[in-house]
């Protein structure tokens, strides 16, 4: 079975160092794609400019994703964090519940809360991060595949529990 992988190798070399072969140029035949077919987009997360604390921690985040139908793929989540610092400096990072996504090519909004205990979150400036995460079967092990990401300062406001 080596054999066929070494000689398609080595034709794949021989192919890129000498070049197309000479003769007449002839484009190849385009696919044809029907009218109906749908329209790929690339995974994007946004996270909104404001969000939410209360006066007993718990933080409110919001924003929009889209991501595409995704075949034989593990689940897709919407994760969001709150942290102390920046992103340049470095920052304690704080979760919050997740949410999942709908992967269907569309944008759809997403809304993660959280009650930090311990966290000194409070109205204001906060850097967060929301991430767009699809978890992978490697074996027994799901393992995480980052699909989007979105990092900026949010100003939080104060809300009621």
């Amino acid at each position: 079975m080596r054999a066929p992988l070494v000689v398609a190798g080595a034709v794949a070399a021989a192919g890129a160092l000498l070049g197309p072969a000479p003769g007449p140029a002839v484009a190849a035949p385009r696919p044809s794609t029907p009218a109906s077919a749908p329209v790929v987009v690339a995974p994007t997360i946004t996270a909104d400019p404001t969000g939410k604390v209360s006066p007993t921690g718990t933080v409110t985040l919001t924003g929009t994703y889209s991501c595409p139908a995704q075949s034989k793929s593990g689940p897709v989540f919407v994760s969001s964090s709150v942290g102390t610092g920046s992103a340049a400096t470095g920052s304690v990072r704080y979760g919050l519940n997740s949410t999942v996504a709908q992967c269907d090519g569309s944008p759809h909004p997403w809304s993660n809360q959280g009650k930090l205990s311990g966290a000194s979150i409070v109205p204001g400036p906060t850097d967060v991060q929301a991430v767009l995460v699809r978890l992978d079967k490697h074996g027994w092990l799901p393992l995480p595949a980052i699909l989007a990401t979105d990092r900026h300062p949010v100003d939080l406001r104060l809300a009621q529990d």
